[in-house]
């Protein structure tokens, strides 16, 4: 067991000491935003009552890798299936780098192998919520205290 701050955890994930699944990669990254603990406190007890969505990532097999969309992307569907009944399944013969350049709004995190994540976020987060810093696993690009 080790303690470490979220960058710290990100850091460690990119250099493959450690691993998580790409919900605690967005979480993580997210936590990002806050500069102390008090600030992170002082956020959650302000939008508490704000209320939640259910979220339901998407998968969207390219040629070159993975990309798990989120709820309010372009290319998330309109009816998801949040029993697993329907067993929907997305795939394409393009490039993950030809579906980045051809959309504008996204909510997804880009998956090249298990240890290549990155986040790409442009839209605005519901309830008050706070969108996570769009971090590439492959790079340092964030600053955060916490």
């Amino acid at each position: 067991l080790q303690w470490s701050s979220p960058p710290e955890a990100i850091e460690r994930f990119k250099s493959q000491e450690i691993w998580f699944p790409p919900p605690q990669f967005y979480e993580l990254c997210r936590l990002c935003n806050f500069s102390s603990l008090r600030e992170l406190h002082k956020f959650s007890s302000d939008r508490a009552l704000e209320g939640c969505e259910r979220w339901l990532p998407v998968m969207l097999n390219a040629s070159d890798g993975y990309i798990q969309l989120l709820p309010g992307d372009e290319l998330y569907p309109e009816d998801p299936d949040y029993t697993g009944e329907k067993e929907i399944s997305m795939s394409t013969d393009k490039k993950i780098e030809d579906l980045m350049e051809e959309g504008s709004v996204f909510h997804r995190i880009v998956i090249k192998h298990i240890n290549n994540l990155a986040l790409f976020v442009n839209i605005q987060a519901k309830y008050k919520h706070i969108n996570p810093l769009m971090i590439n696993s492959d790079c340092s690009d964030y600053n955060s205290r916490l």
